[in-house]
């Protein structure tokens, strides 16, 4: 069986580039920015792992806290009353737990919103950082003329 060899291996950016003989071509500053956009990446990828468990142990809360509230709601159900009376309990326990589901379902929803944004804020930041770098790379290749 033939073993397999990355390609990748031993692929060197900076000497493939120089081969082009690009003039006024600064490989180390395309190095860099690559460097600092895997970065960026990098760190949107973290803050959106980060909240993909933030959203999870909340989630995980919420779910016990169902759980115990559904427990209750079960043994006060069971208590003696009139009909009418628990009819009453139960309409108000119904609008009680939607209530508290909608509630439930906005804070995830703000909480998965703020992580998202966190993680565009770093790209978009990048990118904005990108794109002045770029310009300044072709500002000096123009004076270098």
């Amino acid at each position: 069986m033939t073993e397999f060899k990355n390609p990748f291996t031993d692929f060197d950016p900076k000497q493939f580039m120089g081969e082009f003989k690009i003039p006024n071509f600064d490989a180390d500053a395309m190095m860099a920015a690559s460097k600092k956009n895997f970065e960026a990446l990098a760190q949107a990828n973290q803050i959106m792992i980060e909240s993909m468990q933030a959203v999870a142990q909340r989630q995980a809360q919420i779910m016990r806290e169902a759980a115990e509230q559904a427990s209750a709601a079960i043994q006060d159900m069971t208590k003696t009353g009139a009909p009418e009376q628990k009819l009453a309990q139960q309409a108000d326990m119904v609008k009680s737990a939607m209530e508290k589901a909608m509630s439930n379902a906005r804070e995830l929803a703000e909480l998965a919103t703020k992580s998202n944004q966190e993680a565009v804020d770093v790209i978009n930041k990048r990118v904005t950082e990108s794109l002045d770098e770029l310009r300044e790379v072709a500002v000096k290749a123009g004076a270098k003329k």
